[in-house]
């Protein structure tokens, strides 16, 4: 699984625009891989980690990338609702079901409900440091840190 976690990782790192380092560091990877497998199976997995590379083998950066990735994995009808799952996942930790037209297409799945990954999924959500505050409950900001609203980081 380790292979099949870095390229996870990188593709996820593409579709969240934080780095491989930072997810990495939210503790939650494994967990948000073998959730997707396990709702999915590892089969459309690998489908869109080796869709992402043929994308990237391309040689496109930056903005023609993802003019590559919102035409040939976002708008895929198989593996799109997918991706945008792992998104979703990444920033709020919870994987959402996939649409009905998605099971009445490829098949109804025994684990495809929505559900929060795990009790570390919420507090490690992307959205948090994305909108500069914590978790309301989760982590500590500070003694007084409520009394100012939560600024959105420059590099974001």
């Amino acid at each position: 699984m380790t292979g099949r976690l870095e390229r996870f990782l990188t593709v996820s790192a593409e579709l969240t625009a934080y780095s491989v380092f930072e997810l990495r560091g939210t503790g939650v990877a494994e967990a948000y891989l073998a959730a997707v497998q396990g709702v999915v199976g590892p089969a459309v997995v690998d489908a869109v980690l080796d869709r992402y590379d043929g994308l990237v083998a391309t040689g496109a950066t930056g903005p023609a990338l993802a003019d590559l990735l919102r035409r040939d994995l976002f708008s895929d009808p198989k593996l799109g609702p997918v991706v945008r799952n792992v998104v979703k996942m990444w920033y709020v930790g919870t994987w959402y079901e996939l649409p009905r037209a998605w099971t009445e297409s490829y098949g109804a799945l025994q684990q495809n409900v929505t559900f929060t990954v795990s009790a570390a999924a919420y507090t490690e959500g992307l959205l948090w440091p994305s909108i500069g505050a914590n978790p309301p409950g989760a982590k500590a900001p500070g003694y007084g840190s409520w009394a100012q609203p939560p600024r959105i980081p420059a590099t974001r």
